[in-house]
């Protein structure tokens, strides 16, 4: 797999460079529904393909991905969470 391989396959499902797995299954089943041929009005048999295609490339990419589980991955991944420990002890904001 190339990055313009991944590129396209993020073109061919319509997202973007930032996306969740629940997002890729999601618009996946959303262009499944879209161009499968059993639809009432016979589908798209190559664009069906094309989805397939790109849905494999990025879920091989996906489970090839080493997560980081380090704290600064951590706060990135959850803006909350670092606002929190940011602001948790300040006297006008926290005190918990």
């Amino acid at each position: 797999m190339t990055f313009p391989e991944l590129q396209k396959a993020l073109a061919v499902i319509g997202l973007s460079e930032r996306a969740t797995l629940s997002e890729i299954k999601a618009r996946h089943r959303e262009l499944v529904k879209r161009y499968h041929p059993d639809t009432i009005d016979g589908g798209d048999p190559v664009a069906i393909r094309k989805v397939n295609a790109a849905y494999k490339l990025l879920l091989d990419y996906i489970s090839g991905y080493r997560f980081s589980f380090a704290e600064d991955e951590f706060y990135e991944q959850n803006p909350e969470a670092r606002l929190l420990m940011q602001f948790a002890d300040d006297p006008l904001w926290g005190n918990r």
